[in-house]
């Protein structure tokens, strides 16, 4: 009896091996291992962008990484949207995604848009079978044979907009892998996007500065006046020209006079 309620409280010999066992198959190493090699991916991405100054640069690096990176995807393009208005097909890998930007642009209407507009993600698995978007989907189909759609937003900077979408000729080509990674990815982009349009903005007024310092020097020197008076005289010529004052400066200080 004694015997009998041991074998009873001790576990089945299969429970005690199977999780022990190192034939036993599983999917987690597996799993892990996948998700390292996009962790790593992202991570030599990131650290590639943000060696970039120029923004334009950061784009077209995304672009080209995107279908290495994310399952499903075959073009790739960058919309912007400055004032909430004006679209602009930033960065595209190729004919078909800039075509792409160019219809949604011409209709007025697309996944793209919206998810710049909505501040969501949006995921398309047959374009010619969604009602949301009827002449884009007409004419995309029919031009470029685009099916498959995955958008995302990538930043918001007061009136300005950027989205990253991703496109493919099959319908149901992107997961629920693809919309994970996507947005993994589309935060990497996002803040090396918003970093280098910084850096440019910086750059740009610093260099304005210098071009303005050195242009009201040449004014004070050649009429003997104070700092104050050249640059008084530098604005009002930009007034008078219609120009910008950086531009009146950089013209002065290239022919050494003023207006155009």
């Amino acid at each position: 009896m004694p015997q009998c309620g041991v074998d009873k409280t001790s576990p089945e010999p299969s429970d005690r091996t199977i999780p022990d066992d190192p034939e036993s198959p599983s999917t987690q190493p597996s799993d892990r291992t996948g998700h390292d090699d996009v962790a790593q991916r992202l991570a030599d991405l990131a650290r590639e962008m943000q060696r970039q100054a120029d923004a334009a640069a950061v784009m077209e690096i995304i672009v080209s990484a995107v279908a290495a990176t994310i399952p499903g995807v075959e073009h790739a393009s960058i919309n912007l949207v400055h004032g909430r208005r004006r679209v602009v097909s930033a960065a595209a890998d190729g004919q078909v995604a800039r075509r792409f930007d160019d219809l949604q642009q011409e209709t007025r209407q697309g996944p793209c848009l919206d998810a710049m507009y909505e501040h969501v993600t949006v995921r398309v698995e047959d374009l010619a079978a969604d009602g949301r978007w009827p002449e884009l989907a007409r004419r995309a189909s029919a031009e470029l044979g685009v099916a498959s759609m995955l958008c995302f937003q990538l930043f918001v900077d007061e009136d300005d907009l950027g989205a990253l979408n991703l496109l493919a000729r099959r319908p149901g080509a992107f997961t629920d892998e693809s919309e994970r990674v996507g947005l993994l990815f589309a935060s990497h982009a996002a803040i090396a996007v918003a970093d280098a349009q910084h850096l440019t903005h910086i750059t740009t007024a610093l260099g304005s500065r210098d071009i303005i310092g050195q242009a009201k020097g040449i004014l004070m020197e050649r009429y003997k006046i104070t700092g104050d008076t050249a640059f008084a005289l530098l604005a009002k010529t930009s007034q008078d020209t219609n120009s910008k004052l950086n531009e009146v400066a950089e013209y002065l200080t290239r022919t050494g006079t003023l207006g155009h």
